[in-house]
């Protein structure tokens, strides 16, 4: 008799104590669940042993990313109806230990492990990030996430991304399909220049340059000297290439470095476009102090950054596993309050804050439709596994996004020199018009 997701779904919600919120289909072809809800369907005993040896959210993207676990209907559907049970149980939610207290519990774990068969941990899939111990963040220990990260092939940041090739949250006048994402992501560009106050002769230091495109665009359309930086040397190679496509390779040097071997300052505005979330929260005041050292009196800094919730009691913050061991290895996220303080005990005096949390949301689902519209190819030219990991990381970001989990923040600060003329307009956001200069 196949009776495996009846099974399932029993021992989890035993398990969980709430009801399974999906339909589930086990590998023997049952179903069990809410008719008309997505369908979560489970390939194979070893999905369950998965999650039997890593519980929770890490036991889930493992089988995910082998492809143990899939989902049939509206992916967003489906994630947000697990959200309650994965990420967001909250400080009610019982530790294992705490949980197999229970001798329901204990007997719902037994049932799962006669269910999942031989009990041998499977192996992580080939995409997790091995671990290397030592300090967080160091030169060396960044190097390696940046490259985990974004060394993974420009053709596949090519599907994702788009012609553009800006990965960073963009600037919609409009949601799709009335807004393209290219016109979102040139808005995005032209709004930092504006801010920045960019124009012909000044010196730009594009911190986590990515793929050229600030660079190229500032150089472009405003006439400035640029130097950006990465730690990615496709990125890197990218970039060069298309500078010289441009046209601007006198204008514009792309170069593979650490923010903090940046030597040759002072520059007159600098851009940090999604980087920093790279930088961690023990480092942050030291990226703030080099970034302050860097620009002359008087230079903007536009430091353009996901930022998370704050949280009752600081210290349980935890990096989320899914991101922290598949997408970016030693991320950390912080409050948007923190952020700005980090930058004033820098010397920064921050003159404007915009929360640009919604339009994050639009760019992910627009990155998730290139991804699933060119799956095929996105699957030759890294792996299966890859790319289910974009798949899954950014559907789940665009739902933390629309329901205020994360937000994400374009912070204007300047080196205020001691004259106290910060060199800002005496009218609140000039930069929404559209002139230059």
């Amino acid at each position: 008799m196949a009776d495996a997701a009846v099974r399932l779904k029993g021992l989890l919600e035993q398990l969980l104590g709430v009801p399974l919120p999906v339909r589930i289909r086990a590998w023997d072809g049952s179903q069990a669940g809410p008719p008309g809800a997505p369908t979560l369907v489970v390939r194979n005993r070893r999905a369950v042993r998965r999650l039997l040896f890593k519980p929770g959210e890490l036991g889930l993207a493992r089988a995910w990313v082998a492809g143990d676990l899939d989902i049939e209907g509206d992916l967003y559907a489906a994630l947000d109806l697990l959200a309650g049970l994965v990420w967001e149980r909250g400080e009610d939610a019982r530790s294992l230990a705490q949980a197999l207290r229970d001798p329901e519990v204990r007997a719902a774990v037994r049932g799962l492990v006669k269910l999942g068969g031989l009990p041998l941990p499977p192996a992580p899939p080939p995409e997790e990030v091995r671990r290397v111990r030592g300090h967080l963040h160091t030169k060396r220990t960044d190097r390696r996430a940046i490259s985990h990260h974004y060394d993974v092939g420009n053709d596949f940041y090519e599907i994702v991304l788009g012609p553009s090739m800006v990965y960073s949250c963009a600037y919609w006048s409009a949601p799709p399909p009335h807004g393209t994402l290219e016109a979102a992501q040139h808005d995005k560009l032209d709004l930092i220049c504006r801010k920045l106050g960019l124009r012909p002769g000044l010196r730009l230091l594009d911190v986590g340059c990515g793929w050229g495109a600030m660079a190229v665009h500032a150089a472009r359309e405003y006439g400035v000297r640029v130097v950006g930086i990465t730690l990615s040397q496709e990125q890197a190679a990218y970039a060069r290439k298309r500078v010289a496509d441009e046209g601007l390779t006198d204008r514009v040097e792309i170069r593979v470095q650490d923010y903090r071997d940046v030597d040759d300052g002072p520059f007159d505005a600098i851009s940090s476009i999604g980087m920093a979330e790279h930088v961690g929260a023990e480092r942050y005041l030291e990226y703030a102090d080099v970034l302050y050292r860097l620009l002359k009196p008087g230079g903007r800094l536009l430091n353009h950054q996901i930022g998370r919730r704050p949280q009752r009691d600081e210290s349980t913050y935890q990096v989320d596993e899914f991101i922290d061991s598949y997408v970016f290895p030693d991320g950390e996220l912080q409050p948007i309050g923190v952020t700005v303080a980090q930058l004033e005990r820098a010397g920064f005096e921050v003159r404007d804050m915009e929360s640009i949390r919604e339009h994050y949301a639009l760019t992910l689902r627009r990155w998730v439709a290139n991804l699933e519209g060119d799956w095929a190819r996105a699957v030759k030219v890294t792996s299966p596994g890859r790319a289910r990991v974009w798949q899954l990381y950014m559907a789940a970001c665009a739902l933390a996004f629309e329901r205020n989990r994360i937000g994400v923040n374009q912070v204007l600060a300047v080196r205020t020199p001691d004259s106290g003329d910060s060199g800002m307009p005496l009218r609140a956001r000039k930069w929404t018009e559209t002139e230059h200069g």
